[in-house]
Formats: C-alpha cells, sequence, structure tokens
C-alpha cells in the first residue's frame, strides 16, 4: 500500500551523484564520438545522429527510474530511496563500436549504410532484453547473490576501477590529486571550499592543473567551441533500413549481438541486485524491459548502442542522492546533445580528471559485493571476479589476444570469452558447495556444459559444440557433484540411524 511521504524532486546529494552519472556517461560518448570519427564516419552522423539517438535512450530511462523511485518511496514510506542509474553499456559499447559497427563499415565501404546496421542491430538487441525481461526475476531468484555479485565486482575492479585507475596515473599530477579529492570529499566526508560539489570541484581543479601545466593545449578551447551548434533530434527509418542487411549478407554479425543482449540483461540485473543489497529493492524484469525499450527508442532516433543499469548507482546510494540526479542528468544531456555541449566538454576535459571519479565507483561496487555476503561467501564471490581479468586482456589486446597472452597461459583467452556467464557459473557452483547443495552445483555445472557447447562461454562466437573441451568438463564436474550429494545423502542416513539407535539403547 502507498503511504504519504514528502520524497524531495531534488537535494543536495544529488549534486554529487548527478556529476558522477553525467561524467559517466560523458566519458562514453566521446569514446563513441573519437572512435567513429576515427573509423571515417563524418560528424553529420555522428553529432548529428547517433549522439542525439543515444541521448533519447539516456533521457527516457533516467525519467522512467525517477518514476520507478518516487513509487518505491510511496510503498515503502521512505525518504532515502536512490534512483537507478543508468546509461549506456560501457562493455556492450566497445562490442557494438569494434564488433558491429566496424565490420559492417569494412563490408559496405559505405559509412551511412554501416550505421543504419549497426542501428538495426542495437534495436533488434533492446527487443530481445525486453523479451528476456519476463524471466528476470525467476532468474534472479535462482542465482546465488554471492555469484552476480562477485561478477558485477570483476566488471567494476577491471574495466571500471582498474582501467580508470591507468588514466589517472597518464598524467599524475591532475590524476591522483583530483583522486585524492574525490576520496577526502565522499570518503573522508570533508565539506570543498565554498561548499562546491565534491566531483564537481575535483573536475575543475583537475582540468585547471592540465590548462596551468600545459597538459591540455588552449587550442583545445578553440576546438570545442568549434563543435557547437544545433543538432536536432529527429526520428528516422534507419534501423528498418538496415535490418535488411542485417539478417541478409551480415546476418553473421548475430552471432555477435545475441550474447552481447544476454549479457546486457544479466549486467541489469546484477546492477540491480546490488542495488536491492544497498536498501533498493526493484523489479528486475521491469529494469530489463526498460533498458530493452530505451536502447529500440535510441534505435529509432539514430543511436546504436544498448543501454543498461549502471553499477553506479551503489555509489549514488551511498552519496545519499535520491531520485533528482536522475531527472537533472535527463535535461542536461539532452540539452548537451542537442547543442554540441559534450562534444565541446570532451575537448576540453582530460580524462584523467574525470577518471578518478569511477575509480571511486568501482571501488564501492567491489566492497559492496563482499559487505552483502556472509564471510562463508567469500570465496565464491572472488572466484567469480577472476574471469574478468581475462576479458579485460582480451579486450585491450583485441583479436591479437591469442597471440599476446600464449606465453603466459593458453587459457586465458577461452577464460575471458563469455565472462560474464563464466564468473556467474563458478561463482553458483562455490555458493552451492559451501552451502553443500550438491544437487544444485550440479545443475549450474550442466548449465555450463550447455553454454559452452552453443558458444556462450569459452569460445570466440556461436555455434555447435563450440567449446567441446570444456563442455566435457562441466559434465565431468555435475557427475562428481552428484557423487557428492549422494555421499552426503549415505552420510546422513547413517548419522540418523546412529542417533536412533543411541536414543533407543538410553530408554
Amino acid at each position: 500500500m502507498n503511504q504519504t511521504v514528502n520524497y524531495p524532486w531534488y537535494k543536495k546529494e544529488d549534486t554529487d551523484a548527478f556529476f558522477a552519472l553525467f561524467q559517466n556517461n560523458l566519458a562514453n560518448f566521446v569514446i563513441i564520438a573519437v572512435t567513429m570519427l576515427g573509423m571515417g564516419f563524418p560528424a553529420s552522423i555522428v553529432f548529428g545522429k547517433v549522439i542525439p539517438g543515444a541521448a533519447v535512450a539516456v533521457m527516457v530511462g533516467n525519467l522512467y527510474y525517477a518514476y520507478m523511485a518516487n513509487r518505491l518511496a510511496k510503498k515503502e514510506g521512505r525518504t532515502d530511496v536512490t534512483a537507478l542509474s543508468y546509461g549506456i553499456s560501457t562493455p556492450v559499447m566497445f562490442v557494438f563500436l569494434f564488433g558491429v559497427l566496424a565490420p559492417a563499415k569494412a563490408l559496405t565501404n559505405d559509412p551511412e549504410l554501416a550505421w543504419k546496421i549497426a542501428v538495426a542491430a542495437a534495436f533488434l538487441s533492446g527487443l530481445i532484453e525486453a523479451i528476456v525481461s519476463v524471466t528476470g526475476n525467476w532468474i534472479r531468484n535462482q542465482i546465488p547473490r554471492a555469484a552476480m555479485l562477485g561478477a558485477l565486482a570483476g566488471v567494476a575492479l577491471t574495466f571500471i576501477a582498474g582501467e580508470m585507475l591507468f588514466n589517472t596515473f597518464s598524467i599524475p599530477v591532475v590524476g591522483l590529486v583530483t583522486l585524492v579529492i574525490i576520496i577526502v570529499g565522499i570518503v573522508g566526508k570533508v565539506a570543498m571550499p565554498f561548499k562546491i560539489p565534491t566531483s564537481l570541484f575535483a573536475v575543475l581543479i583537475g582540468t585547471i592543473l592540465a590548462f596551468t601545466l600545459g597538459y591540455q593545449s588552449p587550442t583545445k578551447i578553440v576546438e570545442g567551441l568549434a563543435n557547437v551548434g544545433f543538432y536536432p533530434i529527429l526520428p528516422s527509418l534507419a534501423a528498418f533500413d538496415g535490418m535488411t542487411l542485417l539478417f541478409g549478407s551480415l546476418i553473421g554479425l548475430l552471432a555477435v549481438i545475441l550474447p552481447i543482449t544476454l549479457y546486457n540483461a544479466i549486467e541489469t540485473m546484477n546492477n540491480v541486485d546490488a542495488m536491492a543489497a544497498a536498501g533498493d529493492s526493484y523489479d528486475v524484469r521491469e529494469c530489463q524491459a526498460v533498458d530493452g525499450v530505451g536502447t529500440m527508442l535510441g534505435a529509432v532516433f539514430g543511436g546504436l548502442f544498448p543501454t543498461t543499469v549502471y553499477i553506479a548507482t551503489v555509489g549514488s546510494k551511498k552519496m545519499g542522492a535520491g531520485r533528482g540526479y536522475s531527472i537533472l542528468n535527463a535535461v542536461v544531456f539532452g540539452i548537451a546533445a542537442m547543442t554540441g555541449v559534450i562534444a565541446a566538454l570532451a575537448a576540453l576535459i582530460p580524462l584523467a580528471a574525470v577518471a578518478p571519479i569511477l575509480v571511486f565507483v568501482g571501488i564501492s561496487m567491489v566492497g559492496s559485493a563482499f559487505q552483502s555476503n556472509e564471510a562463508k561467501y567469500f570465496p565464491a564471490v572472488a572466484i567469480a571476479m577472476l574471469p574478468y581479468f581475462a576479458n579485460y586482456v582480451m579486450t585491450r589486446f583485441n583479436k591479437s589476444a591469442g597471440e599476446v597472452v600464449s606465453g603466459i597461459s593458453e587459457g586465458i583467452v577461452p577464460l575471458g570469452q563469455g565472462a560474464m556467464f563464466t564468473a556467474i557459473i563458478l561463482g553458483a557452483i562455490t555458493v552451492y558447495i559451501i552451502d553443500r547443495q550438491y544437487v544444485r552445483a550440479s545443475i549450474f555445472s550442466l548449465v555450463g556444459a550447455a553454454l559452452s557447447y552453443v558458444g556462450l562461454m569459452h569460445a570466440p562466437g556461436l555455434a555447435l559444440n563450440a567449446a567441446p573441451q570444456f563442455s566435457l568438463a562441466y559434465i565431468l564436474v555435475s557427475v562428481f557433484l552428484v557423487y557428492c550429494a549422494y555421499q552426503l545423502a549415505s552420510s546422513t542416513v547413517k548419522e540418523e540411524e546412529l542417533t536412533t539407535v543411541g536414543q533407543k539403547a538410553v530408554s
């Protein structure tokens, strides 16, 4: 039953959370712009279609999640509910850039046609996630929290905290100073001068240092201002035009789209579960549906990147944010996309000044993965984190990963392929072994065998019998776990018999 509560539209804690979320989205959009321009896509497509289209998805999702936060606040009679953070999924973004957009351009040699194909792929990805959302809560209830949060912590430690810490130290006089400001202000709870929000103060100081010490050239200001203009948000039929080729000569791209969409759905599930552990429980199915619909709407307006609930939500929760930061992000991001401000800011703000904020978000998520589980499940959390170390190496070395890491270990590449699935499977098996629920552990091992067989784990792409050695290994593990269940049942029966005999002897 809904209760009467004074849930504020905006509060001061929303300011820090807004800058963290906006900068997270901004960093992704900067990468998108720079990468697409480097691939040879004209500015008219990048800033006139892709950026505004992606902004539509971001606006729709942020406003809806603010609505969900208000609904939860009324339902539970609380004013400390935090809206879910939302934006483009960073890992999925890289896959769409280099696994969908780049091959489409290479095969067609036509930037506009390649853009239409990628938009069609994004629309299809959103549709699949919306369909998958029907089973969201059921899947969430079947997978142990330690496994889900452990997999999420692996992403946070490598792609978020780790990657951003590398960028932080790329210009230490900028990044390290900014990082310490973030730690002092957000972790140490120390107010910044003139009560400026910590994240804003950190970015300002970092940017000033970069220009003062010569790491950013004054020409960047001119370059940034040159990108300011009017970029209208207009719908198009690009998604439907590209669908013909996607299901024709480029049907092989479906082998990329399907697994990465399932990954995105699980990423949302994990992040929603992390928020439940932090105190705000949202419906997984609804969130996955919102992400899917948001992605489709973005594609209708020219965007080509799937969206997701961010792991930054937990960081926003710790900041004490409500729904205001989500609403403000939607409004500001829409204006910034239409006016070219995003492109201008991307030219002005050095990455080393923004990266420390994401370092904090990533570390918060790793800490939450352990804090939200009993100590006995720490091994499960830890083992679920490990596949993402391999996945990170693969992502950074791209197609050369096999050659680069072959001298280290032949297991790195297959461990990194389908890391999200591998992390959850290994984490779940470990949880159920700790709880001595061997049958459930055996079932998860069989799921691992099935995923390996079709190529969703330990294989470069979808195919039947894609990873036969791994499929066999998981089957053998399943058999062994069934044996363990039998042994446990036998020992339990013997203990009960001995107890019964003892009780009879006493009587």
